[in-house]
């Protein structure tokens, strides 16, 4: 099956199906680039046709959107630019504040460090339970009204937080984890999106790089985020990488590399799904890329979905308190921790 000829809708913008998530150039990764490194990843993929590209307040605490705002925005109408509010940092500790008035004021912070007086895609990062979803929306949709975004967005939400958000004001997309070994949005979320006409935006499209061969079997750096979360963990990891090493030989059967088929995986299940993996390499940026030239079978799609069931993967997604910040749905069985 071919991707290529099929663009993705995000509320009033159409963007390629596959984007880049620059969270890694500043944030949570390691290793991390230094500051030529990354822009010159950046204006290469601004050279090479990426544009949706997508940050947030969080990142690098702010580092991750100033970075976007002195290398792309001499470029602003090339591209369609995603941020995201209420998760964001304090003091380096990372916290959660879905009041109208922190979204106000995280917006303004956004738009100054992104160097532009209009975001097309503007986030809520998180579900901030101690706030009504009708409350954040209702924020962003005055920022609508007043011309500081054009649209609005949710991270890791639910079907039904997703309903109640979109009737306050049209949510133009949905943004979660989703690969083949994280297969959450299949519970309720993803088809959802496809009944209230919102696109759907995959982050870690290739499992945090496990599935792109991103990942040894050392492991991950001390410091890395993706160190403290349970699936890199022992006994876990050591059986996600048996499923990776099986996932590489389906890979090599069909002629691509493992970053391709998880990203030709994802964009097959709905058309209205949106890849935005990251990297640091300019190569890995091409490879990820070249997916939309792919013609996968279905036998190969199908030998995926048959690799990775849902309880195939070993370890909880995220550490306790990670988990106890996301809204989206839980699979019967899963494990937390």
């Amino acid at each position: 099956m071919s991707l290529l000829p099929s663009p993705r809708t995000v509320g009033p913008f159409t963007v390629k199906a596959i984007g880049l998530g620059c969270m890694n150039l500043s944030h949570a990764y390691l290793p991390r680039p230094d500051a030529q490194q990354a822009v010159r990843l950046l204006r290469h993929a601004l050279d090479v046709g990426v544009d949706f590209f997508d940050t947030a307040a969080l990142y690098g605490f702010g580092a991750n959107e100033e970075l976007l705002g002195r290398t792309l925005m001499h470029r602003r109408d090339a591209f369609t630019l995603a941020s995201k509010c209420v998760l964001g940092g304090k003091d380096g500790q990372r916290g959660i504040d879905g009041s109208p008035a922190a979204i106000t004021a995280t917006l303004e912070d956004s738009l100054r460090r992104l160097q532009v007086e209009h975001i097309d895609l503007y986030y809520l990062h998180r579900l901030d339970p101690n706030v009504p979803i009708e409350e954040s929306v209702g924020a962003l949709a005055r920022a609508v009204e007043a011309g500081k975004i054009g649209a609005i967005g949710l991270s890791e939400m639910s079907a039904a937080t997703l309903r109640r958000a979109h009737a306050v004001h049209p949510i133009a997309a949905m943004q979660t984890e989703y690969s083949p070994w994280t297969r959450n949005a299949e519970v309720a979320v993803l088809d959802a999106c496809g009944d209230l006409g919102v696109a759907f935006v995959a982050f870690s499209p290739v499992a945090r790089g496990v599935l792109a061969g991103g990942v040894g079997a050392d492991g991950v750096p001390e410091g890395d985020i993706r160190a403290a979360m349970p699936r890199f963990q022992s006994p876990h990891f050591e059986r996600n990488m048996e499923l990776a090493a099986a996932f590489g030989a389906i890979a090599a059967d069909a002629g691509c590399t493992m970053a391709q088929l998880s990203l030709a995986w994802v964009l097959s299940r709905r058309p209205w799904v949106i890849a935005i993996p990251g990297t640091t390499s300019i190569a890995h940026l091409d490879e990820d890329l070249a997916t939309l030239t792919l013609d996968l079978s279905a036998d190969t799609l199908a030998a995926v979905d048959a690799l990775f069931t849902f309880e195939a993967v070993s370890g909880p997604r995220y550490q306790r308190a990670a988990q106890a910040q996301v809204d989206t749905e839980t699979w019967d069985g899963e494990p937390m921790a």
